[in-house]
């Protein structure tokens, strides 16, 4: 079991103030500023995204330190309401306290005078649902947005994010080709290339049914939109992002969590620490696996060419000068002989040479 007491990173809730955030960047969970790559096209970027908690958007520095060390290179969290009525009005974040009463769920708000996002450089992405933190978020210059699939029809917000100019992962959970169609050109309209825009693919159900994945739909998002795509798992387990990869996916989204016993509505759906590395190795090996597309001989192989091949050799005593037949050759290995491939071409000659029974021929 893990030790769920730390303070969630850049968790800043209503009457938390600065002697909150000093105590924090001085306990244990607080790490120094450490890389992670941003979106480059035609790798599968693994972006690992917090979960809403007891305490809200749970991101400590222990898991920070999992993204760190190798499971996954984008991490993505949420300042989900600056306060409830600039976001979901006061009755949503009521509904969901009713569903979760366990979770407790708050208003976070990202204060501006606040650090630690600056200094815990390893974030490279963050999502919104409030239009008002936007600048703010634009101004911690992570060079990098994602649009959640419940704003794909939020048309200033997605017109605003688009001014900025910079990549944008949009995800696409609850649309059809028309809902995508239209944000999309929101995006275009507003000045960014489809080249900056990835599309995932995403059902927004926690967890997924498998039969409502639909993975087949990634592809037709790339064949009709013309941009990169990739895919958001809400599933249980590693095959589908696995699988997504497979099929092209530039990015894979994953909910992660310390432990899926915790208590809040994301948990279940979530992968825990060995589990996300288990995702992140099995990605990577795909990557490697699926290779240039050019069929040719690898070089780990070309050492079994002489060994699994088969050559041309007398199937019994053949004199010199004897015609040789299809009676009297046979195919055998190795393959360091005349290959069978050129029978046709032996067929009909004299032997050069007296030949012992399985010897090589030669012409």
């Amino acid at each position: 079991m893990h030790d769920h007491t730390a303070r969630p990173l850049q968790q800043v809730h209503e009457g938390l103030g600065g002697a909150a955030r000093d105590e924090f960047e001085k306990s244990e969970h607080f790490d120094p500023p450490a890389h992670i790559e941003t979106l480059a096209k035609y790798a599968s970027e693994i972006v690992s995204q917090g979960n809403q908690t007891g305490e809200g958007w749970f991101l400590t520095g222990e898991m920070l330190e999992l993204i760190h060390s190798g499971a996954g290179n984008i991490v993505c969290t949420q300042p989900f309401a600056c306060l409830p009525n600039h976001v979901v009005g006061k009755g949503v974040i009521k509904e969901l306290r009713r569903r979760h009463p366990e979770s407790n769920i708050v208003a976070i708000d990202f204060d501006p005078g606040a650090s630690e996002v600056n200094q815990l450089n390893r974030i490279k992405l963050m999502l919104s649902t409030a239009f008002k933190n936007l600048d703010f978020l634009h101004s911690l210059n992570l060079g990098l947005w994602k649009i959640p699939s419940g704003e794909i029809t939020n048309y200033p917000f997605i017109k605003k994010i688009a001014s900025f100019g910079e990549p944008v992962i949009m995800s696409t959970g609850m649309c059809d080709e028309d809902d995508i169609r239209n944000a999309m050109a929101v995006l275009t309209d507003n000045g960014l290339r489809r080249e900056q825009i990835t599309i995932l693919h995403c059902n927004t159900q926690y967890p997924t049914p498998m039969a409502d994945v639909n993975l087949r739909a990634m592809l037709t998002i790339k064949r009709d939109f013309g941009v990169e795509v990739g895919y958001s798992d809400h599933t249980q387990g590693i095959e589908v992002p696995i699988a997504a990869v497979a099929l092209g996916a530039a990015v894979v989204e994953k909910h992660f969590t310390l432990d899926r016993a915790m208590k809040g509505p994301d948990h279940k759906a979530s992968l825990e620490p060995k589990e996300l590395k288990a995702m992140t190795a099995a990605i990577r090996n795909i990557e490697q696996a699926l290779g240039t597309g050019e069929k040719c001989v690898s070089a780990s192989e070309r050492a079994n060419i002489a060994v699994a091949r088969k050559s041309i050799v007398a199937a019994c005593t053949v004199k010199k000068g004897d015609i040789l037949t299809d009676g009297n050759l046979a195919v055998k290995r190795p393959g360091t002989g005349i290959s069978p491939m050129r029978w046709n071409e032996v067929v009909g000659t004299r032997a050069s040479k007296d030949f012992e029974p399985d010897e090589m021929i030669v012409l």
